[in-house]
């Protein structure tokens, strides 16, 4: 991690963008989001987001900060019909390119997040779903929120999973005997990493491997959505992640996830919330 003050604020979205618009085919053909298994008909969506938003059949929903559109995709196999969002352009056409060849009701618009209501012409949705490593990018939750609420029809929801800010604490973690605290939990300003590789690919060999990153401890995410209308139907925790954000996490194949060692104390490295906009006519 590199200083803050190395890295002038109105380039922030540019490195941000040419890192994902470099490692977009490097994570369309890693194995962590194993494509070829997806196009087979494997579900690319958690059993937590699946039990929390319920049956989408018929509903309409925006995907924002998709990335490539897998998990976008997914939920249009449960009969969503769907448009994703994302800033990268290779990433958009990577999705917009995967949704054709599989027939999925599906499309998929580049633009920043901030951007997105006009990117998307105004439409409400029946849900705004998002996260998964996206917060993390974002300097402003408060702007964030007031567009998710104003992409949600009245009676609509939002459907935000996303890796735990606790976990973040420990840096690297690399030994499990010396895990301890090396990062502030409440932020305080924007990270700079300077990192070659990629979460799908750590040994990668990349150019663009500057980002500006933003930690946001819960009490800052619950406040945004809440200070946007919402009312909160669902929060939950988990001792399960995605990636090996940590070196000695163990992999579980069967449910695709890294856990803590057997018998090692848990804690959270995923959380995931249910909000709902007020219905029409609400007092």
């Amino acid at each position: 991690m590199t200083s803050v003050a190395d890295v002038d604020p109105a380039a922030w979205r540019e490195l941000n963008r040419s890192w994902w618009d470099e490692r977009t085919p490097l994570h369309v053909a890693s194995p962590l989001y194993d494509v070829d298994a997806f196009r087979a008909g494997r579900e690319s969506l958690r059993p937590f987001e699946l039990e929390l938003l319920g049956d989408v059949s018929g509903l309409r929903l925006a995907h924002l900060q998709c990335h490539f559109g897998l998990d976008t995709l997914g939920w249009a196999r449960h009969g969503a019909s769907v448009v994703g969002l994302d800033f990268s352009q290779p990433a958009v056409d990577a999705a917009n390119g995967l949704a054709a060849d599989l027939g999925l009701d599906g499309r998929f618009v580049c633009a920043d997040v901030y951007d997105a209501v006009d990117a998307l012409g105004g439409e409400r949705f029946d849900v705004v779903y998002t996260g998964l490593g996206a917060l993390n990018w974002l300097p402003d939750l408060t702007a964030w929120a007031s567009v998710v609420a104003a992409l949600v029809r009245p009676g609509g929801r939002l459907l935000l999973a996303e890796f735990h800010p606790f976990s973040w604490v420990f840096g690297d973690g690399r030994d499990l005997d010396g895990f301890r605290v090396v990062d502030d939990y409440f932020g305080g300003g924007p990270s700079v990493w300077d990192e070659a590789g990629s979460y799908a690919d750590l040994a990668a060999d990349t150019v663009h491997n500057v980002t500006v990153e933003h930690q946001h401890p819960l009490a800052e995410v619950l406040s945004a959505v809440v200070g946007a209308d919402f009312a909160l139907e669902a929060f939950e925790e988990y001792d399960h992640t995605l990636f090996p954000q940590f070196p000695w996490l163990v992999e579980d194949a069967d449910a695709r996830c890294w856990r803590l060692p057997e018998g090692s104390p848990r804690i959270p490295l995923m959380y995931a919330l249910v909000a709902r906009r007020p219905a029409a006519g609400a007092a």
